[in-house]
């Protein structure tokens, strides 16, 4: 799906809520609620009275890697970001070229036999492109520690839009847990960034569950809009019930960003039964796949041409979609991580029991 909308630059969120003005947090960003093609405007502090006894929030607990460290090909000076771990060791880097302003441009990795050199006498080793065709993503082979490199020297990935380097601390959600291998995502699961503990607690208070999965996000595609890659995730047995329990029961589940909904979706059956799930996942949610458990969707607002679109699409319909992106520019809603938000609502009630099958 393509949004024939132009996003201003002034619309970038250049900088975290909490750094834009005296008495902020991180939850000081807006809320936009669509149910449909109806729009309400709110801010994130009332999500807690959008929402009613019976949701079921599904969280990501990935946590965010310091991603990006300088290195060099040759003479030259670059960034590796470092995106994804796969089952042999090896990873999936992109590698960028400084700009002269702080950030980076893309550039095509490899070729195949090639090597980057990055601090701690650690290598990298061009093997093969992630993907056919796609010289932007290279599996590479690493002669050393990379999760302890990225502690010691990495730095939170980040794009041209933003005003400057943020620390780590500003890139976790509320949500993050640590990970005995280090494992994590190259950039942040950021549509969780606007909770906080207070909000949290309000929320349970009021009746909303929490049910917590796992997707470590590689690198994304801003420049080229390119589809998802396979990523690796978790649905564990504990979250599994309280999802098919708020189904059963008429209750709403709500993704927690795009991730939250690759993840779930991925360990759905045809019969909208949820089941433990482990591995990685290569699924791309579009219109015509539609979504078989994901109810509602909370996620910040992409471009207009970006992938994560469909997925919107699959969840709310195209003419909501559109109808939505059209009141967010009109309201001056923020962009990208650090932005505003949009709360996506179904338009008629989940129906009020869909016992398919076995839920445990």
């Amino acid at each position: 799906m393509t949004l024939a909308l132009r996003v201003p630059e002034e619309l970038s969120a250049r900088v975290p809520a909490e750094q834009r003005g005296p008495g902020r947090d991180r939850s000081s960003v807006r809320l936009l609620v669509s149910r449909g093609t109806e729009v309400a405007h709110h801010r994130f502090p009332e999500l807690p009275e959008v929402l009613r006894a019976g949701d079921l929030l599904v969280v990501n607990t990935s946590p965010t890697l310091a991603a990006a460290v300088d290195g060099t090909d040759g003479h030259a000076r670059v960034v590796v970001h470092f995106s994804t771990r796969g089952d042999d060791g090896r990873w999936a880097v992109e590698l960028r070229v400084p700009d002269g302003r702080g950030t980076t441009r893309p550039r095509a990795g490899g070729p195949a036999g090639s090597v980057v050199s990055l601090p701690g006498c650690v290598h990298l080793v061009f093997e093969e492109p992630v993907a056919a065709g796609n010289e932007r993503l290279w599996w590479v082979r690493a002669t050393g520690d990379v999760p302890g490199l990225l502690r010691a020297h990495g730095r939170p990935i980040r794009y041209a839009y933003t005003e400057r380097d943020q620390p780590l601390s500003a890139y976790q959600t509320v949500f993050a847990l640590p990970y005995a291998d280090g494992a994590g995502s190259a950039e942040m699961p950021s549509a969780a960034r606007p909770f906080t503990e207070r909000i949290v607690a309000q929320l349970v208070s009021r009746g909303v569950q929490f049910a917590p999965i796992t997707l470590h996000t590689g690198v994304a595609s801003a420049e080229s809009h390119e589809p998802p890659y396979g990523e690796r995730f978790e649905v564990p047995e504990a979250s599994v019930r309280l999802i098919n329990a708020a189904r059963a029961g008429g209750g709403r589940v709500i993704a927690v960003g795009t991730t939250a909904v690759r993840a779930v979706e991925s360990a759905a059956g045809d019969d909208g039964v949820v089941r433990a799930a482990r591995g990685w996942t290569e699924l791309v949610v579009t219109p015509e796949r539609g979504v078989r458990v994901v109810d509602g969707l909370l996620t910040g607002l992409h471009e207009p041409e970006a992938s994560h679109l469909l997925m919107l699409e699959a969840v709310a319909g195209r003419a909501a979609v559109s109808r939505t992106y059209e009141e967010a520019l009109r309201g001056l809603y923020l962009w990208h991580e650090f932005g505003d938000v949009h709360l996506i609502l179904p338009d008629q009630e989940p129906h009020a029991a869909r016992c398919t099958g076995n839920y445990w």
